[in-house]
């Protein structure tokens, strides 16, 4: 049996602004934005090519703001990846070469961290 990471909950303040955030700045896709129940509105939000999405929304979760885990996502062309977001307004981090990879940083209006990372001698990043 596989057990699969799909779905990471990011707690935000304000669902719309980090919704237009992720979807037209950093370039996620909307799955899904509905409301199931009257205090409930459940946000699915996944970057291109992955097999795990975020959620965000509105009586999901009691975290604050801004506190979800550091979150990474792998890219094939970090260049790319950090001229794209600083194209689209993203405050984006200069690249950090490291010896085993290279990253970009950013945090969404809330505060959530996120990396982008590239491994040069890996496939695809």
């Amino acid at each position: 049996m596989d057990w699969k990471l799909e779905l990471v909950f990011v707690p935000v303040s304000d669902v719309d602004r980090a919704k237009d955030f992720y979807v037209n700045k950093v370039g996620f896709n909307a799955d899904y934005d509905e409301r199931p129940t009257d205090g409930i509105r459940f946000v699915q939000l996944t970057p291109p090519g992955s097999a795990c999405s975020i959620c965000i929304g509105e009586g999901l979760n009691d975290a604050p703001p801004g506190t979800a885990p550091s979150l990474q996502m792998v890219v094939s062309d970090i260049q790319e990846a950090h001229s794209q977001l600083k194209a689209n307004g993203v405050e984006v981090s200069e690249i950090d070469v490291q010896d085993w990879g290279q990253f970009v940083y950013f945090a969404d209006p809330d505060g959530n961290k996120w990396a982008v990372q590239y491994i040069p001698h890996r496939p695809n990043g």
